[in-house]
């Protein structure tokens, strides 16, 4: 009986692991309809006859994202909203571009872990790891480097260099997200009171309302 119960249990996280990332596909493709008024986990198929080339194509990533804001950095995002095709197969992309000193703010992706590929430039990356460490796991990639950024972690990149930067990141979800920490923090939508965010930063809540009125 013993033996059993440890089989079933080893059988049980064995299929929990499996569901860790986007589910596997069942037929050959299911591109996206985007019209589709049925809310799924994920996006409702269009019929397969109806499957057109440029459901499976993408134009636009040679082009340089407007790093003209406040944090010197742009992201083209290539998930199954701008490709359809992308439907049940667990994977995405975007190319990041980045102004001389810009970053990419620490930021999770709460359904993908992420590899990343500098093009031109150099940037300092690196994650958190969770509670209680908290350490961080950092590094300067230079042209040609990759670096992996685990699902769920926070993390980020900066342009270290006085010229531009790309990088090109995979990502394992159609759909992975993303929670830019400053923006869901002090930008949330109503805003978190005040008096919890100071006692959370251990700040005057003076500074709280000032960040918030950035956001």
């Amino acid at each position: 009986m013993t033996s059993r119960l440890l089989i079933f249990g080893l059988l049980v996280v064995s299929c929990s692991l499996a569901l860790a990332s986007d589910p596997s596909p069942l037929q050959d493709f299911c591109v996206a309809d985007q019209n589709s008024r049925v809310l799924v986990n994920g996006v409702v198929c269009k019929d397969a006859k109806l499957a057109q080339p440029d459901d499976f194509f993408f134009s636009g990533l040679q082009l340089m994202g407007n790093t003209s804001n406040a944090v010197g950095s742009a992201v083209t995002p290539v998930t199954v909203t701008e490709l359809p095709g992308l439907n049940t197969l667990g994977i995405s992309m975007a190319r990041i571009d980045f102004a001389p000193w810009g970053i990419n703010p620490p930021h999770t992706h709460p359904r993908a872990t992420e590899i990343l590929t500098v093009l031109e430039g150099s940037l300092q990356v690196g994650f958190v790891t969770s509670n209680p460490e908290n350490r961080l796991i950092t590094k300067v990639l230079r042209k040609g480097d990759v670096f992996v950024f685990p699902v769920g972690l926070i993390h980020f990149q900066k342009n270290v260099g006085n010229g531009y930067a790309v990088a090109i990141a995979a990502l394992s979800s159609q759909n992975p997200g993303v929670i830019t920490i400053a923006n869901a923090v002090f930008g949330s939508n109503p805003d978190i009171a005040a008096d919890i965010l100071a006692k959370a930063f251990q700040v005057d809540i003076g500074v709280v309302y000032q960040i918030q009125s950035k956001f």
